[in-house]
């Protein structure tokens, strides 16, 4: 009797085991799939936000029309470690402007990023066929390169320019000097020149 009742309890047990595993098997299966699902809705979604980022940024917003300004830019300079950078605006349009500011952007040298500044003019304000200076100093270790990206109005409205190569990079100077030789002494006993028919002595 004890045998038969142990074999009973077995063939109960393994009747019940197989739909135990199937459900289980089956609500992970629905638990991955949710996971899944989710993740690639996700990871969509971010992806269309990037794309609609880049997009974004992408979008030239150059004014049209004939250019108002003309910059010139100026070859950097080199002072003590720092580079210079500067120009000059001149207003070719028939028609006061200002105040005016560039917008120059920056590479960084560490991670190759940009940074954006923004230089007000010295004047501001233009009158046609006047021109404004701008100028930036900023460490070589930290930026690698810059650029003119945009000329701005009071408004922060983008005005079309043109630009041109401005000043040239002074020649750096070398000093000259002139190395004097002194005539040798006629007395015997302060004379050095060393030669075959009076041979220097060493003490």
């Amino acid at each position: 009797m004890l045998i038969d009742s142990q074999s009973e309890d077995v063939f109960v047990e393994t009747t019940k085991s197989p739909s135990l595993k199937i459900l289980g098997a089956i609500l992970a299966l629905a638990i991955t799939a949710l996971v899944f699902v989710g993740y690639t809705y996700l990871r969509n979604k971010h992806a269309k936000e990037a794309i609609a980022k880049a997009a974004a940024e992408s979008v030239t917003t150059e004014p049209k029309g004939p250019p108002q300004a003309l910059i010139s830019i100026d070859e950097a300079l080199l002072n003590r470690g720092n580079i210079v950078l500067g120009g000059t605006v001149k207003n070719i349009a028939g028609q006061k402007l200002g105040p005016l500011a560039i917008e120059l952007e920056l590479k960084r040298r560490k991670d190759g990023g940009s940074d954006k500044k923004t230089l007000n003019l010295t004047p501001a304000e233009l009158e046609p066929q006047q021109e404004g200076r701008y100028s930036l100093e900023f460490k070589s270790q930290e930026f690698a390169s810059a650029r003119v990206i945009a000329l701005r109005d009071a408004n922060a409205q983008a005005l079309a320019y043109s630009t041109e190569p401005g000043r040239k990079r002074p020649l750096e100077r070398t000093e000259s000097k002139t190395i004097v030789v002194g005539k040798p002494s006629s007395n015997k006993k302060d004379e050095f020149l060393n030669s075959a028919d009076n041979p220097a002595r060493i003490p």
